[in-house]
């Protein structure tokens, strides 16, 4: 798909500019941690990269039924993407095993650190479980930036618009100094965090000091507020609940999370969704 039949019409189209695609290595295992501005994120990321890349995808898309349900999960298994738990605590670190296979096999895996889409182009704060990852595989981190897929295919907006789109792949992240301390939380944040900064450095987004998830939900409850008669917040709107910081100048000085910070799914990473 990605040689003959998607990458061909997507560069015919949308005719993406790259830079730092030799940061990715040929080999060798290696997470690829993006921003995360629009469902087709996770379609031209790959057509980009020449190795294959695995992404964890939210479980709803698996569980789908009818035949339209039966055609998407087939489509992300055909995609090279896996289920992933995003409710949190136990669940979601049981996920992160799969991801933990694909490293362990030597390939690449494709996490968004921020959980869920960005509801308004800004950069939120990054779940721990990229790190988790990171560290537990011993391999580096790509910071992947994707620059104006959000115009491409806004949130809610089925059918992409035509114009060009840009990604950034920056220099690995070596955390090897942080070995052997991957169940440390203040660790783990301190990795998110670099990551994040990374991101934010790339992109060029406003960095935002909050779960995107948490503040889709405060969005969908200040319009459930303003009309109370209309349905306006979706079973994607309760699902990325499980989202999962940094002062904009220097994402990696956040404090340690408190409690609430776990309940809200701080544990994994996520992928594309349409809310």
């Amino acid at each position: 798909m990605k040689t003959f039949v998607l990458g061909p019409v997507l560069r015919l189209l949308f005719r993406p500019w790259v830079k730092g695609l030799d940061n990715v290595p040929a080999e060798g295992a290696a997470i690829l941690a993006s921003n995360h501005l629009s469902f087709s994120d996770s379609i031209f990321m790959p057509v980009t990269v020449p190795r294959p890349v695995a992404f964890l995808a939210k479980s709803e898309y698996f569980t789908g039924t009818g035949i339209k349900g039966r055609l998407t999960a087939a489509f992300f298994r055909l995609t090279n993407q896996l289920p992933m738990d995003r409710s949190g605590g136990a669940a979601s670190a049981q996920s992160l095993n799969a991801g933990m296979d694909v490293l362990k096999k030597g390939s690449l895996l494709g996490i968004y650190p921020e959980g869920t889409r960005s509801p308004d182009g800004r950069l939120y704060r990054g779940k721990v479980g990229v790190a988790r990852l990171a560290l537990q595989a011993r391999v580096p981190v790509i910071p992947v930036a994707m620059i104006g897929t959000d115009k491409v295919q806004p949130i809610g907006k089925r059918v992409p618009n035509i114009r060009r789109i840009g990604m950034i792949f920056g220099e690995p992240l070596d955390f090897s100094r942080y070995y052997g301390m991957e169940d440390d939380r203040l660790i783990q944040r301190s990795v998110t965090d670099e990551i994040m900064y990374e991101l934010m450095r790339l992109s060029g987004q406003e960095y935002v000091d909050e779960y995107a998830a948490v503040v889709k939900l405060r969005l969908a409850g200040k319009a459930q507020d303003a009309a109370p008669d209309k349905t306006l917040a979706g079973p994607d709107a309760v699902q990325d609940a499980a989202a999962g910081n940094t002062p904009n100048e220097a994402p990696n000085t956040a404090p340690p999370e408190t409690p609430n910070e776990t309940a809200a799914g701080d544990a994994g990473p996520e992928v594309p969704g349409p809310a």
